[in-house]
Protein backbone atom coordinates (compact mmCIF):
# COMPACT_ATOMS: atom_id res chain seq x y z
CA UNK A 1 0.00 0.00 0.00
CA UNK A 2 3.17 2.76 0.69
CA UNK A 3 4.14 1.87 -2.56
CA UNK A 4 0.94 2.84 -4.41
CA UNK A 5 1.28 5.79 -1.80
CA UNK A 6 4.55 6.47 -2.85
CA UNK A 7 3.76 6.74 -6.15
CA UNK A 8 0.98 8.80 -5.92
CA UNK A 9 3.08 11.23 -4.56
CA UNK A 10 5.42 10.75 -7.53
CA UNK A 11 2.49 11.86 -9.70
CA UNK A 12 1.49 14.57 -7.73
CA UNK A 13 5.20 15.97 -7.64
CA UNK A 14 5.86 15.75 -11.71
CA UNK A 15 2.29 17.61 -12.07
CA UNK A 16 3.41 20.18 -9.84
CA UNK A 17 0.23 19.21 -7.87
CA UNK A 18 -0.72 19.80 -4.12
CA UNK A 19 1.31 19.88 -1.21
CA UNK A 20 4.12 21.08 -3.90
CA UNK A 21 3.45 23.88 -5.23
CA UNK A 22 6.84 25.73 -4.19
CA UNK A 23 9.13 22.68 -3.22
CA UNK A 24 12.62 22.16 -4.75
CA UNK A 25 11.61 19.34 -7.01
CA UNK A 26 14.75 17.00 -6.33
CA UNK A 27 14.71 17.50 -2.69
CA UNK A 28 11.08 16.68 -2.64
CA UNK A 29 11.41 13.32 -4.58
CA UNK A 30 14.22 12.17 -2.42
CA UNK A 31 12.06 12.51 0.73
CA UNK A 32 9.25 10.85 -1.16
CA UNK A 33 11.65 7.68 -1.01
CA UNK A 34 11.92 7.89 2.68
CA UNK A 35 8.73 7.40 3.32
CA UNK A 36 8.00 4.63 5.14
CA UNK A 37 4.16 5.29 6.24
CA UNK A 38 1.37 8.33 6.16
CA UNK A 39 2.23 8.64 10.28
CA UNK A 40 2.10 12.64 11.18
CA UNK A 41 4.79 12.46 13.19
CA UNK A 42 7.23 10.32 10.66
CA UNK A 43 6.03 12.75 7.52
CA UNK A 44 6.69 15.91 9.14
CA UNK A 45 9.85 15.12 10.42
CA UNK A 46 11.31 14.36 6.98
CA UNK A 47 9.96 17.16 5.28
CA UNK A 48 11.06 19.36 8.25
CA UNK A 49 14.89 18.15 8.23
CA UNK A 50 14.68 18.72 4.48
CA UNK A 51 13.09 22.43 4.58
CA UNK A 52 15.80 22.84 6.66
CA UNK A 53 18.55 23.08 4.65
CA UNK A 54 16.93 25.85 2.66
CA UNK A 55 15.93 27.76 5.53
CA UNK A 56 19.66 27.87 6.44
CA UNK A 57 20.52 28.73 2.60
CA UNK A 58 18.19 31.06 2.67
CA UNK A 59 19.62 32.69 5.94
CA UNK A 60 23.15 33.20 4.73
CA UNK A 61 22.45 34.68 1.58
CA UNK A 62 19.92 37.51 3.42
CA UNK A 63 23.09 38.48 5.47
CA UNK A 64 25.37 38.57 2.75
CA UNK A 65 22.84 40.85 1.05
CA UNK A 66 22.02 38.09 -1.93
CA UNK A 67 18.55 38.56 -3.44
CA UNK A 68 18.54 34.99 -4.00
CA UNK A 69 17.75 34.85 -0.45
CA UNK A 70 14.33 34.93 -1.06
CA UNK A 71 14.05 31.62 -3.26
CA UNK A 72 16.16 29.73 -0.64
CA UNK A 73 13.38 31.31 2.16
CA UNK A 74 10.17 30.21 -0.58
CA UNK A 75 11.54 26.96 -1.14
CA UNK A 76 12.25 26.32 2.45
CA UNK A 77 8.51 27.41 2.84
CA UNK A 78 7.31 25.08 0.03
CA UNK A 79 9.00 22.04 2.32
CA UNK A 80 7.46 22.86 5.31
CA UNK A 81 3.84 23.32 3.81
CA UNK A 82 4.44 19.77 2.56
CA UNK A 83 5.06 18.19 5.84
CA UNK A 84 2.45 19.86 7.88
CA UNK A 85 -0.14 18.55 4.76
CA UNK A 86 -2.71 18.24 5.30
CA UNK A 87 -3.61 19.37 8.07
CA UNK A 88 -1.66 19.53 11.60
CA UNK A 89 -2.19 15.81 13.44
CA UNK A 90 1.22 15.59 15.20
CA UNK A 91 3.87 17.52 16.76
CA UNK A 92 6.53 17.47 13.97
CA UNK A 93 3.55 18.85 11.65
CA UNK A 94 2.92 21.47 13.93
CA UNK A 95 6.29 22.74 14.10
CA UNK A 96 6.56 21.99 10.23
CA UNK A 97 3.29 24.68 9.93
CA UNK A 98 5.45 26.94 12.16
CA UNK A 99 8.17 27.06 10.24
CA UNK A 100 6.39 27.50 6.88
CA UNK A 101 4.54 30.75 8.21
CA UNK A 102 8.00 32.10 8.90
CA UNK A 103 9.97 30.82 5.84
CA UNK A 104 7.18 32.51 3.54
CA UNK A 105 6.78 35.85 5.75
CA UNK A 106 10.22 35.86 5.17
CA UNK A 107 10.58 35.09 1.74
CA UNK A 108 7.34 37.99 1.01
CA UNK A 109 9.90 40.80 1.79
CA UNK A 110 11.72 39.44 -1.78
CA UNK A 111 8.16 39.28 -3.70
CA UNK A 112 6.85 41.82 -5.72
CA UNK A 113 5.52 44.15 -4.79
CA UNK A 114 6.46 42.93 -0.98
CA UNK A 115 4.28 40.77 1.25
CA UNK A 116 2.69 42.84 4.09
CA UNK A 117 1.04 40.93 7.19
CA UNK A 118 -1.61 42.69 8.53
CA UNK A 119 -3.46 41.93 12.25
CA UNK A 120 -6.41 43.63 12.73
CA UNK A 121 -8.39 43.34 16.26
CA UNK A 122 -11.16 40.86 15.98
CA UNK A 123 -13.73 41.20 19.29
CA UNK A 124 -14.58 37.25 18.75
CA UNK A 125 -16.67 35.55 21.30
CA UNK A 126 -15.18 34.03 24.52
CA UNK A 127 -12.42 31.30 23.81
CA UNK A 128 -11.61 33.12 20.43
CA UNK A 129 -8.60 34.43 18.93
CA UNK A 130 -8.33 38.17 18.93
CA UNK A 131 -6.57 39.04 16.01
CA UNK A 132 -7.84 38.77 12.29
CA UNK A 133 -4.24 38.00 9.66
CA UNK A 134 -3.99 38.37 6.57
CA UNK A 135 -1.47 39.48 3.71
CA UNK A 136 -1.66 41.93 1.76
CA UNK A 137 0.73 43.01 -1.65
CA UNK A 138 -0.56 46.23 -2.66
CA UNK A 139 -0.66 46.77 -6.97
CA UNK A 140 -2.10 50.44 -6.67
CA UNK A 141 -1.57 54.24 -5.87
CA UNK A 142 -3.51 56.56 -3.62
CA UNK A 143 -4.13 58.11 -7.05
CA UNK A 144 -4.82 54.88 -9.41
CA UNK A 145 -6.25 52.70 -6.32
CA UNK A 146 -5.99 49.00 -7.45
CA UNK A 147 -8.83 46.70 -7.56
CA UNK A 148 -8.65 43.39 -4.61
CA UNK A 149 -8.86 40.71 -5.07
CA UNK A 150 -9.33 38.38 -1.67
CA UNK A 151 -8.55 34.47 -1.96
CA UNK A 152 -8.62 31.79 0.68
CA UNK A 153 -8.54 27.87 0.22
CA UNK A 154 -10.38 25.23 1.85
CA UNK A 155 -9.17 22.81 4.39
CA UNK A 156 -5.68 22.26 3.40
CA UNK A 157 -4.72 25.27 1.27
CA UNK A 158 -4.01 27.94 3.58
CA UNK A 159 -3.45 31.87 3.24
CA UNK A 160 0.36 31.11 2.31
CA UNK A 161 -0.11 28.64 -0.19
CA UNK A 162 -0.48 29.34 -4.27
CA UNK A 163 1.74 31.92 -4.29
CA UNK A 164 1.56 31.06 -7.97
CA UNK A 165 -2.27 31.66 -8.09
CA UNK A 166 -1.05 35.33 -6.30
CA UNK A 167 1.47 36.10 -9.19
CA UNK A 168 -1.24 35.55 -11.98
CA UNK A 169 -3.50 37.87 -9.81
CA UNK A 170 -1.22 40.22 -9.56
CA UNK A 171 -0.21 40.67 -13.20
CA UNK A 172 -3.70 40.46 -13.92
CA UNK A 173 -3.82 44.29 -12.32
CA UNK A 174 -5.06 43.33 -8.51
CA UNK A 175 -3.82 44.06 -5.49
CA UNK A 176 -4.39 40.59 -3.21
CA UNK A 177 -5.35 39.83 0.12
CA UNK A 178 -4.52 36.38 1.47
CA UNK A 179 -6.49 35.02 4.97
CA UNK A 180 -7.32 31.85 6.49
CA UNK A 181 -10.93 30.62 6.02
CA UNK A 182 -12.38 29.59 9.48
CA UNK A 183 -10.76 26.58 11.51
CA UNK A 184 -7.57 26.54 9.15
CA UNK A 185 -4.08 27.94 9.95
CA UNK A 186 -4.65 31.51 11.77
CA UNK A 187 -8.06 31.94 11.48
CA UNK A 188 -9.65 33.08 14.86
CA UNK A 189 -12.40 31.21 14.94
CA UNK A 190 -13.56 27.60 14.30
CA UNK A 191 -16.21 26.69 11.58
CA UNK A 192 -19.70 27.29 12.63
CA UNK A 193 -23.39 28.93 11.34
CA UNK A 194 -21.94 32.52 11.99
CA UNK A 195 -17.75 32.05 10.95
CA UNK A 196 -18.12 34.51 8.48
CA UNK A 197 -17.66 37.54 10.67
CA UNK A 198 -14.28 36.93 11.05
CA UNK A 199 -13.89 38.10 7.69
CA UNK A 200 -15.25 42.07 8.72
CA UNK A 201 -12.51 43.42 10.54
CA UNK A 202 -10.20 42.47 6.87
CA UNK A 203 -13.62 44.14 4.74
CA UNK A 204 -13.04 47.49 7.03
CA UNK A 205 -9.54 47.48 7.07
CA UNK A 206 -9.91 47.76 2.87
CA UNK A 207 -11.65 50.53 3.49
CA UNK A 208 -8.63 52.42 5.39
CA UNK A 209 -6.53 52.05 2.49
CA UNK A 210 -6.29 54.74 -0.33
CA UNK A 211 -4.64 52.66 -2.53
CA UNK A 212 -7.49 50.00 -2.28
CA UNK A 213 -10.41 50.55 -4.38
CA UNK A 214 -13.34 49.42 -1.98
CA UNK A 215 -15.62 49.68 -4.81
CA UNK A 216 -14.05 46.97 -6.47
CA UNK A 217 -13.14 44.12 -3.98
CA UNK A 218 -14.01 40.91 -5.03
CA UNK A 219 -14.44 37.48 -3.18
CA UNK A 220 -12.23 33.92 -4.63
CA UNK A 221 -13.25 31.15 -2.24
CA UNK A 222 -11.48 27.94 -3.37
CA UNK A 223 -12.33 24.36 -2.52
CA UNK A 224 -14.17 24.29 0.89
CA UNK A 225 -13.63 28.03 0.92
CA UNK A 226 -15.98 28.43 -1.76
CA UNK A 227 -18.62 27.71 1.10
CA UNK A 228 -17.50 30.81 3.01
CA UNK A 229 -17.02 33.18 -0.08
CA UNK A 230 -20.39 32.04 -1.36
CA UNK A 231 -22.10 32.34 2.30
CA UNK A 232 -20.01 35.93 2.91
CA UNK A 233 -21.45 37.46 -0.71
CA UNK A 234 -24.49 36.90 0.65
CA UNK A 235 -24.50 38.10 3.66
CA UNK A 236 -22.53 41.28 3.23
CA UNK A 237 -23.03 42.03 -0.56
CA UNK A 238 -22.72 45.70 -0.20
CA UNK A 239 -18.65 45.22 0.45
CA UNK A 240 -18.40 42.88 -2.94
CA UNK A 241 -18.57 43.81 -6.46
CA UNK A 242 -18.17 40.16 -7.32
CA UNK A 243 -17.44 36.28 -5.85
CA UNK A 244 -16.49 33.41 -6.92
CA UNK A 245 -17.09 29.45 -5.87
CA UNK A 246 -14.51 27.54 -7.53
CA UNK A 247 -15.32 23.72 -5.93
CA UNK A 248 -17.02 24.25 -3.05
CA UNK A 249 -20.10 22.78 -1.33
CA UNK A 250 -23.09 23.95 0.10
CA UNK A 251 -26.03 21.95 0.45
CA UNK A 252 -25.78 18.29 0.47
CA UNK A 253 -21.96 18.55 0.93
CA UNK A 254 -22.65 18.79 4.14
CA UNK A 255 -25.02 15.62 4.91
CA UNK A 256 -24.05 12.66 6.94
CA UNK A 257 -24.34 10.35 3.02
CA UNK A 258 -21.93 12.51 1.24
CA UNK A 259 -19.50 12.76 4.12
CA UNK A 260 -19.31 9.01 4.46
CA UNK A 261 -18.91 8.62 0.66
CA UNK A 262 -16.06 11.22 -0.13
CA UNK A 263 -14.04 10.56 2.95
CA UNK A 264 -11.92 7.87 0.62
CA UNK A 265 -11.83 10.19 -2.51
CA UNK A 266 -9.30 9.20 -4.75
CA UNK A 267 -8.53 12.79 -5.40
CA UNK A 268 -7.27 13.22 -1.77
CA UNK A 269 -3.74 12.61 -1.04
CA UNK A 270 -4.62 11.12 2.57
CA UNK A 271 -6.48 12.32 6.08
CA UNK A 272 -9.30 13.96 4.51
CA UNK A 273 -11.41 12.95 7.37
CA UNK A 274 -8.73 14.77 9.75
CA UNK A 275 -8.63 17.78 7.69
CA UNK A 276 -12.37 18.38 7.71
CA UNK A 277 -12.64 17.94 11.69
CA UNK A 278 -9.75 20.11 12.42
CA UNK A 279 -11.97 22.77 10.33
CA UNK A 280 -14.56 22.76 13.34
CA UNK A 281 -12.85 21.81 16.31
CA UNK A 282 -14.08 18.40 16.21
CA UNK A 283 -12.43 15.38 17.40
CA UNK A 284 -13.45 12.45 15.25
CA UNK A 285 -15.36 12.32 11.74
CA UNK A 286 -18.21 11.40 13.77
CA UNK A 287 -18.70 14.47 15.52
CA UNK A 288 -17.45 16.70 12.49
CA UNK A 289 -20.48 15.16 10.58
CA UNK A 290 -22.79 16.18 13.54
CA UNK A 291 -21.64 19.36 13.75
CA UNK A 292 -22.12 20.51 10.04
CA UNK A 293 -25.47 18.89 9.65
CA UNK A 294 -27.15 22.34 9.54
CA UNK A 295 -24.40 24.04 7.49
CA UNK A 296 -26.01 23.93 4.36
CA UNK A 297 -26.80 27.47 3.11
CA UNK A 298 -29.95 26.45 1.94
CA UNK A 299 -31.06 25.33 5.13
CA UNK A 300 -30.03 28.85 6.59
CA UNK A 301 -32.15 30.25 3.76
CA UNK A 302 -28.62 32.38 2.88
CA UNK A 303 -29.14 31.94 -1.21
CA UNK A 304 -32.36 34.04 -1.70
CA UNK A 305 -30.81 36.86 -0.23
CA UNK A 306 -28.92 39.56 -2.31
CA UNK A 307 -25.61 39.03 -3.71
CA UNK A 308 -23.27 40.57 -6.14
CA UNK A 309 -22.84 38.97 -9.57
CA UNK A 310 -21.23 35.46 -9.13
CA UNK A 311 -18.99 32.55 -10.97
CA UNK A 312 -19.77 29.14 -9.80
CA UNK A 313 -17.18 26.67 -11.20
CA UNK A 314 -15.83 23.18 -10.33
CA UNK A 315 -14.56 19.88 -12.16
CA UNK A 316 -17.00 18.04 -13.73
CA UNK A 317 -16.26 14.63 -12.19
CA UNK A 318 -15.37 15.60 -8.33
CA UNK A 319 -15.51 13.02 -5.73
CA UNK A 320 -15.04 15.46 -2.47
CA UNK A 321 -17.72 18.13 -3.62
CA UNK A 322 -21.29 16.84 -5.13
CA UNK A 323 -21.78 18.86 -8.38
CA UNK A 324 -25.43 19.23 -7.56
CA UNK A 325 -24.68 21.75 -4.86
CA UNK A 326 -23.00 23.90 -7.84
CA UNK A 327 -26.29 23.84 -9.76
CA UNK A 328 -27.95 24.73 -6.54
CA UNK A 329 -26.33 27.72 -6.57
CA UNK A 330 -27.64 28.64 -10.18
CA UNK A 331 -31.08 27.87 -9.01
CA UNK A 332 -31.02 30.15 -6.02
CA UNK A 333 -30.80 34.10 -6.65
CA UNK A 334 -29.90 36.24 -9.08
CA UNK A 335 -28.54 34.55 -12.68
CA UNK A 336 -24.84 33.36 -12.21
CA UNK A 337 -22.13 32.90 -14.37
CA UNK A 338 -20.98 28.78 -14.59
CA UNK A 339 -18.23 27.03 -15.83
CA UNK A 340 -17.45 23.48 -15.41
CA UNK A 341 -13.81 22.06 -16.26
CA UNK A 342 -12.71 18.39 -17.31
CA UNK A 343 -12.17 16.51 -14.37
CA UNK A 344 -11.93 16.14 -10.77
CA UNK A 345 -12.39 18.66 -7.71
CA UNK A 346 -11.58 21.81 -8.58
CA UNK A 347 -11.16 21.26 -12.44
CA UNK A 348 -7.18 22.10 -12.94
CA UNK A 349 -6.76 22.32 -16.34
CA UNK A 350 -4.61 24.72 -18.96
CA UNK A 351 -7.76 26.96 -19.65
CA UNK A 352 -9.39 26.97 -15.83
CA UNK A 353 -7.33 29.85 -14.11
CA UNK A 354 -6.89 31.88 -17.26
CA UNK A 355 -10.89 31.60 -17.48
CA UNK A 356 -11.40 32.50 -13.76
CA UNK A 357 -8.98 35.48 -14.20
CA UNK A 358 -10.64 37.10 -17.76
CA UNK A 359 -13.62 36.52 -15.90
CA UNK A 360 -12.29 38.81 -12.29
CA UNK A 361 -10.99 40.98 -14.80
CA UNK A 362 -13.82 41.87 -16.54
CA UNK A 363 -16.11 41.95 -13.23
CA UNK A 364 -13.29 44.47 -11.81
CA UNK A 365 -13.70 46.66 -14.52
CA UNK A 366 -9.79 45.70 -16.14
CA UNK A 367 -10.86 44.41 -19.26
CA UNK A 368 -14.08 44.21 -21.82
CA UNK A 369 -15.92 41.06 -22.01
Amino acid sequence: MIDAFKAGLRERLAGHKAPFHEVDVPTAAAVIEQIESTDGEQWGTLWGNAARTFAQRGAQLEAAGDAAAGEAYLRAYGLYHAGRFPTINAPAKEQCYRESIVMYRKAGKYFSPPLEVIEAPFAGKPGEGTLSTFYVRRNGTAANPAPVLIRWGGIDTWKEERHDINERMIAAGFSTINIDMPGVGESPVKGSLDAERQFLPMLDWIRTQPDLDANRVIVLGMSYGGYWATKVAHMYPERFCAAVNWGGGIDKFFTREWNLQSKSASSYVMDLDLARARTVGASSYDEYIETVQHFSLVAQGVLDRPHPPMLVCNGRHDEQVPIDDMLVLVEHGQPKAMRFFPGGHMGYGPKTLPTVIAWLRERAGLASA
